[in-house]
């Protein structure tokens, strides 16, 4: 048996060798996409998509974190509970909710979106009750399995909060091999041993910010129970153990041929192996348990040895759980994506189709604005089309030409451009897009004044605290609106350039069509940067990245007056006043009943929908890009003293990176963006340490550990984007650090060695935007793909007109079709190009289905999501796929 297994692990070094297996704990570079034919050795790693077989799979999710009721009382004279949640990929922290204070239904009102960067099987949200002078506790948790999130696709859902305790806590995955051999004893009689190879673990929790694991392995029956354990493997979440453990499963017998297959005691069936995994504690309540799995013996019936990755489960060890609704219920809105990407070329006869849309006469024939007909939200098509057209550089062409013909079906200029049509939403998504870092350089000053000020602006007279004064309350008040608009109205010469040209197409189409309305080249252009762009962001700054909460009630109300003001300011209408329900509104709105400020409006107006106006290149005002806290490593700088870790404020702009001790302090060392050579993740290996990244320089690497695999992969991306176009960028890196006189990497001894990895490449240099084409035209074959009767319907409709001009069905009514020649043209060109998809998706899965094995590492035993595939799978016909 000591030979097989060594020949096994001889095969596995020579895997190593010719890179196709990972060691435990080395993680891919992020966004680092592997040959075709290859495969992502450890899913769990931080890679954000895996690409296998020519198809990439990327994972987002976007959550609304509604609100908390009927919390247990906190045992005490007070009963409130100061309490907030976090939302988690396992038990991995990704974000966290504010603290709202006193409270046993706290109101969150949050929203949360990331791409995904590695497996997960749980999407996890915890209700924490704050404690100033101890460690805050856990109150109850909402686990959502991920084969689960589908059943809760977009839709507000209240779930019961769930009993958290150290057996309802496991994550992770062990590699298993189990062989049972016939032993002769010395009389000659033969008995049966069991050997159990525990091989490794991968993705253990962490607790309490360590993690030195060991396992327990146990042969149990009904009438026995033989445990042997594992060393301790300090400081690592995924150890590699390797350690082999015998046991006699049965007592000698006569000596006979059979296999040993064949098992001599027919008890033994009812034996298991069961391995539990524990965390090796110094504290005095003892190990913390952090999963386990049974492996029943009967499995080796159907083949000896038999070797699988297993999930690690819960134990059930028969306690009592509280009551549903003894803690409480969570409000979650979770709408989870999963895209299956395939390379370019599949993608190209229906993105080329979109892509022509700007030139198609009239545009409402073409592919993308059927999309938009057929579409139950206009949103859902206007997102994937926008991110689409400005990949490929289109979105102004296309824009001009839905806007004109949008125009010329208005019949009132006043309401140019107020319905949720194609246009809006079109524009709202590039605005949203190109036009973030211009919002924040604008707007981040002055709302970030109005939420440290806390001054009282209420001028509502119904309103009125005991002591304010409402005189008091508008001098605040209009001084705040002041500020707001003077930066915005300054702003026009930061306005991003394909804004400034979507602006032009908007007032040359609206100038056009109402030649009688001078005042229409503004108002069609103010609908959008002030109704849409500005007041949105003012009323709401947490959902624009402004602030990262909702502010406090006085605060939230104080911007809802400055949104409603400022809207109203560059709305440009004739009687203002007359445009507030509230009298006092109309009342403080008399303060700016002066020509200057519609001066001001029409001027900023003119200057972002100028024809040719570009961004001078002289502007030199640094854009803060991302600002955390992070741990850092000396970069020994020093000849001596120790190379700690400590933790620091890093602040990323497009002219510095730099590190501070605190939020406001000087900087305590600032890297030039042109000095960043790479930017790449570090191996856990190196220190032991999770979601580690490296920021190098010309002389040193800086090393730096983010809270979580989700800020990690941020930091790396936007420090990768703004430094994508130096010049003097690595081709090569160490994916390892430099310790004891070498690379851990590459073994090489010298500090200057070039580097053994190829760097991450590909990522865009423009910093705003960052854009697969194939995965949003991935998105809209989805989109296509899910409204095929519309599309089937309104091709019936094209022949229905065709043939007949008489009164329309009432069916069809519902379409725009202009030209239905030409749309019926259109259509049978979407379909084909969907239905080509279709069977490549269709032939990918049912290739995966033959080739996948369950108990693999990347489908371990245990996988619930991947026994639902195989079910569905085996359950489909062939020709329906």
């Amino acid at each position: 048996m000591g030979g097989v297994w060594a020949g096994q692990e001889a095969e596995r070094a020579g895997a190593r060798a010719r890179g196709l297996v990972r060691t435990a704990g080395t993680a891919p570079p992020l966004g680092l996409r592997l040959l075709r034919g290859t495969r992502l050795a450890d899913p769990g790693g931080p890679s954000m998509a895996v690409e296998e077989e020519g198809l990439r799979v990327f994972q987002s999710v976007k959550i609304k974190i509604g609100e908390a009721k009927n919390l247990p009382t906190y045992p005490g004279p007070n009963k409130m509970r100061d309490c907030y949640c976090t939302v988690n990929l396992d038990q991995e922290e990704v974000f966290r909710t504010k603290v709202v204070e006193k409270s046993l239904c706290p109101f969150y009102g949050e929203d949360f979106y990331c791409e995904i960067p590695r497996s997960f099987r749980h999407l996890s949200f915890y209700i924490f009750d704050r404690d100033v002078f101890r460690r805050d506790s856990i109150i109850g948790k909402v686990a959502i399995q991920k084969e689960d999130l589908q059943r809760y696709h977009n839709r507000d859902t209240w779930f019961q909060l769930q009993h958290v305790d150290a057996d309802s806590e496991v994550q992770g995955k062990v590699h298993l091999e189990l062989r049972l051999s016939e032993v002769i004893t010395d009389s000659g009689a033969i008995c049966h041993k069991l050997a159990t190879r525990i091989l490794e673990c991968q993705g253990l929790p962490i607790v309490n910010g360590q993690c030195d694991p060991y396992a327990t392995v146990t042969l149990a029956g009904p009438c026995r129970s033989e445990a042997k354990k594992t060393k301790v493997k300090k400081k690592t979440n995924n150890p590699q153990f390797d350690e082999v453990f015998y046991f006699e499963v049965t007592r000698p017998c006569s000596y006979s041929r059979k296999s040993h297959f064949d098992f001599e005691d027919e008890g033994v069936d009812k034996l298991e192996i069961r391995v539990d995994l524990w965390n090796a504690s110094n504290l005095k309540f003892g190990d913390e348990f952090l999963g386990e799995l049974r492996v029943p013996l009967k499995v080796l019936r159907q083949s000896s040895p038999h070797e699988a990755w297993y999930f690690l489960q819960p134990r059930d060890n028969g306690s009592k759980s509280l009551k549903p609704g003894d803690l409480g219920s969570l409000r979650l809105n979770v709408v989870y994506t999963e895209d299956h990407v395939f390379s370019s070329d599949y993608y190209s006869p229906l993105r080329d189709l979109l892509l022509r849309s700007a030139d198609v006469e009239p545009v409402s024939a073409s592919a993308a604005h059927i999309l938009g007909e057929v579409c139950r939200e206009k949103q859902e098509a206007a997102i994937p089309l926008v991110r689409l057209f400005l990949h490929y550089g289109r979105v102004v062409p296309f824009i001009s030409a839905i806007a004109s013909a949008e125009v010329r079906r208005t019949q009132d200029p006043n309401t140019i451009f107020r319905g949720n049509s194609l246009t809006s939403k079109c524009i709202d998504e590039t605005m949203k897009l190109a036009g973030m870092q211009y919002l924040h350089v604008t707007l981040k000053p002055a709302i970030e004044e109005i939420c440290q000020s806390h001054k009282p602006c209420e001028i509502d007279p119904v309103r009125l605290k005991d002591g304010e004064s409402l005189e008091s309350n508008m001098e605040n008040l209009r001084q705040f609106v002041d500020r707001v608009f003077s930066v915005i109205t300054k702003s026009g010469v930061s306005c991003p350039t394909v804004m400034c040209d979507i602006f032009f197409s908007l007032r040359e189409a609206a100038a056009k069509r109402f030649q009688d309305d001078l005042d229409v080249r503004y108002t069609a252009v103010s609908s959008f940067i002030f109704l849409r762009f500005f007041a949105p962001a003012i009323l709401s700054p947490n959902l624009f990245q402004l602030t990262p909460h909702h502010t406090d009630p006085q605060t939230s109300r104080t911007l809802t007056l400055v949104s409603k003001t400022i809207q109203t300011l560059g709305s440009l209408s004739k009687s203002k006043s007359a445009s507030f329900k509230e009298s006092y509104m109309a009342a403080f709105y008399e303060f700016f009943n002066e020509q200057k400020y519609a001066d001001a409006v029409k001027n900023f107006l003119d200057l972002i929908s100028s024809s040719g106006r570009r961004d001078p290149k002289s502007v030199q005002q640094p854009i803060l890009l991302k600002e955390g806290f992070m741990i850092k490593r000396a970069q020994g700088r020093k000849r001596f003293g120790m190379k700690n870790f400590k933790k620091r404020w890093f602040r990323l702009t497009n002219h510095e990176f730099t590190y501070q001790k605190s939020k406001g302090d000087p900087p305590l060392c600032s890297i030039p963006i042109e000095n960043i050579l790479a930017v790449e993740p570090l191996e856990e290996e190196s220190f032991k340490m999770k979601n580690m990244f490296q920021v190098v320089q010309p002389e040193r690497a800086l090393y730096i550990q983010a809270n979580n695999c989700v800020e990690a992969k941020a930091w790396i991306d936007i420090l990768t984007k703004v430094s994508q176009c130096n010049q003097k960028r690595l081709a090569v890196y160490h994916p390892s650090a430099y310790l004891n006189g070498h690379w851990l990497c590459c073994r090489a001894s010298s500090d200057t060695a070039p580097g053994c990895s190829p760097c991450t490449g590909g990522l865009p240099a423009n910093i705003q935007l960052d854009i697969d084409g194939d995965r949003e035209t991935e998105r809209i074959y989805s989109l296509f793909s899910s409204y095929m009767s519309k599309l089937e319907k309104m091709q019936e409709a094209c022949g229905s007109r065709s043939v007949y001009d008489g009164p329309e069905q009432e069916e069809y009514s519902t379409f725009i079709i202009d030209d239905p020649q030409e749309t019926y043209k259109t259509l049978k060109q979407v379909i084909a190009g969907v239905g080509a998809l279709e069977q490549e998706h269709a032939q990918y899965k049912r290739d995966k289905f033959r080739r996948t094995k369950y108990g693999s590492q990347e489908h371990p035993i245990g996988d619930k999501s991947f026994q639902s595939y195989i079910r569905q799978q085996s359950e489909t016909p062939a020709h329906s796929m």
